[in-house]
């Protein structure tokens, strides 16, 4: 399918069903995502991938994040919250790590990983975006741990027998 059609024909679908992307496609979905636009080569970019079980457990966290935001929030919200993750059977988290710089602001590396993320969605043909507000919620901060600075290699796994972050020469916790 040509760049275009992939343009003009993209749309969100709501439930993904198994199976999960194999290894080779994800890998060609980072790859399409890596050639984002991103002046300065900070590469601001950081993925998780979730899957299986740590579904479960993001759920949880989620549900956690909703009640702490949230106080009030009705019992059925925070069931829909606990489910929220088990739509998919892989998600990725797509992180902005926004560094200092004199000549690229907070807002261009910000830009750079939206590119990144449309790459990534357009490579996976069928895949959609979700974005809600425990994503830039500050409870999250002591759940997940995201490499603090330097190159971001094109991924990030983490499931229930790997409980690291791996990046080229660093390991980084990811709590869930």
């Amino acid at each position: 399918m040509e760049a275009l059609d992939l343009m003009l024909n993209r749309v969100s679908v709501t439930r993904l069903t198994d199976p999960a992307p194999t290894s080779a496609q994800l890998d060609l979905m980072f790859r399409a995502a890596l050639r984002a636009p991103d002046h300065g080569q900070l590469r601001p970019w950081r993925f998780l991938t979730i899957q299986g079980e740590a579904r479960e457990r993001l759920g949880k966290l989620m549900a956690e994040s909703l009640r702490v935001r949230s106080p009030e929030a009705s019992d059925d919200a925070v069931l829909k919250a606990r489910k929220m993750p088990l739509r998919a059977p892989l998600l990725v988290v797509v992180i902005a790590r926004v560094q200092p710089h004199p000549k690229v602001p907070g807002s261009e590396q910000v830009l750079a990983v939206s590119c990144a993320a449309h790459g990534l969605l357009l490579a996976g043909r069928g895949t959609t975006h979700r974005r809600r507000s425990p994503a830039t919620s500050r409870s999250w901060d002591s759940s997940i741990s995201v490499p603090p600075k330097g190159p971001c290699g094109p991924r990030r796994h983490w499931s229930p027998s790997n409980s690291s972050v791996n990046g080229p020469g660093r390991t980084r916790s990811l709590r869930l």
